[in-house]
């Protein structure tokens, strides 16, 4: 028998990646039917959705640890520890949280020092996208929609993300609201708050810019009016592991950076125009 576990099903993608990273992949044997990183993963065998699971697929797996996210999979949790099975069920939501997952995740595999040396890339990752948003001209509004229908703002780590970018998020009062429903705004509060830019993740769904762009009485909100409306794919930016502070981030970043030159540009022809005009 190994002494850390070596036959381990990922419920979800972040996990999954971590393993991968860790270069521990060998010791994954089912995967979340989501996982797209890393894309050698998609060759396990899929064993589960967000919120259901093949149970008899897991089993004849025969994992010795399984790894699962938040209470969305309580009751798959809940039934597989009735089976008889170890689970371990993360619920990071911080920046902080999802880097200490990863230590947790290597210490139960024994790999703390790997993990450690993961974390400390990551976290050099992070400084280095910090330091170049201190350099932007200004610091766009944004609303990141996590979700069209109800609308819904960014959890928290994708809005501790916005702010490292460069970026200010137009809802910092719901960023520490765990669950969705908690984060549900109205179409007048974003018009209120006049984002820059809507930078859009629908978890399942493509999402549709001009659907965006076309919202009744939305076509004075700066973010409409000037075009900058962007997605990024939700398994780089809504997975709390390390795509988000790695792709995510970046993406978000270059996003950030375009729109913060854009209004910069635009701020500084006024001043360019008068200089000519008395010339």
């Amino acid at each position: 028998m190994s002494t850390y576990p070596s036959r381990i099903v990922c419920l979800t993608e972040e996990t999954t990646e971590t393993l991968y990273l860790l270069g521990e992949g060998d010791r994954v044997v089912g995967v979340s039917g989501y996982t797209v990183r890393p894309p050698e993963a998609r060759r396990k065998p899929r064993v589960s959705a967000f919120i259901h699971a093949k149970y008899d697929r897991i089993e004849a797996l025969e994992p010795d640890l399984i790894l699962g996210f938040s209470d969305l999979q309580a009751n798959i949790a809940a039934e597989l520890i009735k089976r008889g099975y170890p689970v371990m069920v993360f619920n990071q939501r911080s920046v902080t949280e999802i880097l200490q997952m990863i230590r947790v995740l290597g210490a139960l595999i024994g790999c703390t020092d790997k993990a450690n040396r993961l974390v400390s890339h990551l976290e050099l990752e992070i400084d280095s996208i910090r330091a170049a948003a201190a350099t932007l001209p200004c610091r766009p509004r944004v609303f990141f929609e996590e979700w069209d229908d109800p609308l819904i703002s960014g959890i928290r780590w994708v809005e501790e993300l916005v702010d490292i970018a460069g970026g200010d998020s137009i809802f910092p009062e719901l960023r520490h609201a765990k669950l969705g429903k908690q984060r549900i705004v109205s179409a007048e509060d974003v018009i209120r708050r006049r984002p820059d830019v809507i930078i859009a993740s629908w978890c399942g769904k493509a999402v549709k810019p001009e659907k965006i762009a076309q919202r009744g009485g939305w076509s004075d909100v700066p973010a409409i009016r000037d075009g900058h409306i962007y997605e990024i794919k939700s398994a780089y930016i809504l997975q709390p592991g390390p795509a988000a502070l790695t792709e995510g981030i970046r993406q978000l970043h270059h996003i950030i950076a375009s729109v913060a030159q854009a209004k910069s540009d635009i701020s500084s022809k006024p001043a360019t125009l008068a200089m000519s005009r008395t010339r």
